[in-house]
């Protein structure tokens, strides 16, 4: 029984969400092989060669693999899937564009956001936004599953001495092409990585009231900047800082929700914040309901107050 790992990385690094993956990995059973799958991306196999509990690393480097296209990859993943009982990729947005691909290409059902593997053939996943956990069992001979990264603790990242193999790459598909990216380039710490994320709803009233008032303490607590689906929607806030369950699922040390009210979408997306700050005047406000510290008041006294006080 060997669990395969489609590593997430930049092609200089792993991103965090491979050593929450293979953790994930590792509680199947069996040992554990990452796929490093890229252009010019020696230096992420290598990392991944490093952490604590991979048996084996193969990289497979080719042009056609510079940018992750999910119809390439997918065609690379399946013709090494049937060596192993467990195809696991993060739940990211890379992750579920091609997982999918490869279950329907193996005639295999997916199991999705994974939280916890119960036994090698049994999992848990939250369904209705969270409120609910469904247990699944599959008989399939390889599993195909997304892991929702925030369920498992990162592998440790130093320790492991894994053989780096290399893998042929797969051949482009032809069925897509890369024509380019626009980036967003900030300073803060990528919002699904972060410890700290301050948050902000669509009681700040405007795109400049949310920098205003959340933006200083941002700074002051080295904080990611989040915001609600409500915020975003009126333009308050960009579409990368969404989180929430048709945003971004995050788990950090430290959640500040400043004026988020906490839609069951919102929660989804947050609740498994170790510590869960909420400032908010309304005192039946669903947040509160999830909060571990709670402060009834207006977000535009309380916040400035509270960067003064740090």
């Amino acid at each position: 029984m060997t669990t395969l790992v489609v590593a997430e990385h930049d092609h200089a690094s792993l991103r965090g969400a491979t050593l929450n993956t293979i953790t994930a990995a590792l509680t199947c059973g069996g040992g554990v092989h990452v796929l490093v799958a890229g252009s010019g991306a020696a230096a992420a196999a290598q990392q991944a060669a490093e952490v604590a509990g991979v048996a084996k690393v193969l990289h497979a480097d080719d042009a056609a693999l510079a940018h992750h296209l999910a119809e390439t990859l997918a065609d690379l993943v399946v013709s090494i899937a049937p060596g192993y009982t467990h195809v696991l990729f993060p739940a990211t947005a890379n992750g579920k564009n091609a997982a999918p691909r490869v279950a329907a290409l193996l005639d295999v059902a997916q199991i999705s956001d994974v939280t916890r593997v119960v036994a090698p053939d049994t999992f848990e996943r939250p369904i209705y936004a969270g409120n609910a956990i469904a247990t699944v069992q599959s008989a399939d001979a390889i599993k195909v599953i997304t892991v929702r990264t925030t369920g498992f603790d990162a592998a440790i990242s130093s320790g492991g001495a894994a053989a780096i193999e290399p893998l042929a790459g797969a051949a482009d598909s032809g069925k897509s092409a890369y024509i380019g990216s626009e980036l967003a380039k900030s300073d803060r710490p990528e919002l699904t990585a972060a410890k700290i994320i301050v948050s902000g709803g669509r009681a700040l009233g405007s795109s400049e009231k949310f920098n205003e008032v959340l933006t200083p303490l941002a700074d002051k607590l080295g904080a990611a900047l989040g915001a609600s689906r409500a915020a975003v929607d009126a333009g308050y806030a960009p579409n990368d800082w969404q989180v929430g369950q048709t945003g971004k699922i995050v788990a950090p040390q430290l959640y500040v929700a400043c004026g988020v009210s906490g839609a069951i979408q919102h929660l989804a997306g947050m609740k498994d914040s170790k510590v869960i700050v909420a400032i908010n005047k309304d005192p039946e406000a669903p947040i509160f309901s999830v909060a571990d510290f709670g402060l009834e008041a207006d977000l535009f006294a309380a916040v400035p107050e509270l960067v003064k006080s740090l």
